[in-house]
């Protein structure tokens, strides 16, 4: 049995975003300030527990062109070939599915991470994912990806860390989504983010 699932810091406001995102600034005006519970110097040892979740061992990963870089339309639009944020060795050490109406060669990174473009959508982002790890998928993001898996009944759990953080605008997780029945599994917390897990019903 294959197993789905999302993890992603959210403000109290329900934004993974602030507005204005550019290459100088990815996650908008105020959007660094949801991650300082797992990026911050004064980490807590609760949410040091929740961060070594986010990157399963094994795991293949799923997500959106937008959280790949800040290129827009054709790649070659942008004046350098774009490799993602993470520099040579990424986070994922595992096969990453980026979404993109625009083709591109897989990108092969150190340490085991490589980037695989799918132009067929969710779906079969979603199967090629499956069929090039153990089953299990985590959907890295944006919120975009994550209503995409939640629209398709793909999603088994759903992790989010609140901030408390209130950005007022930008990219809103649940727009537009009816979310299936959520069972609360586990929570936990800190001054810098509140924990919790749901099983998606």
């Amino acid at each position: 049995m294959t197993f789905t699932t999302a993890h992603i810091s959210v403000s109290l406001d329900g934004y993974v975003a602030g507005p204005d995102q550019s290459f100088d600034d990815p996650l908008g005006r105020g959007g660094m300030a949801l991650h300082r519970w797992h990026l911050g110097s004064d980490q807590h040892e609760v949410d040091a527990r929740w961060s070594d979740r986010i990157l399963r061992s094994g795991s293949t990963y799923v997500m959106g062109r937008n959280m790949f870089g800040p290129v827009r339309g054709e790649w070659d639009s942008w004046p350098e070939p774009w490799r993602g944020w993470w520099g040579e060795e990424p986070p994922y050490h595992a096969p990453v599915f980026v979404l993109t109406h625009h083709e591109h060669e897989p990108i092969e990174m150190q340490g085991g991470t490589t980037f695989h473009f799918v132009t067929g959508g969710f779906a079969e982002a979603l199967r090629l994912a499956r069929e090039a790890g153990d089953g299990d998928v985590s959907v890295a993001g944006g919120a975009s990806t994550v209503r995409q898996a939640i629209a398709a009944g793909e999603l088994d759990e759903l992790t989010l860390d609140i901030a408390p953080v209130v950005l007022g605008a930008g990219e809103r997780l649940f727009d537009g989504t009816t979310l299936p029945t959520l069972e609360l599994v586990e929570t936990e917390g800190s001054e810098l983010a509140t924990h919790v897990r749901y099983r998606v019903g």
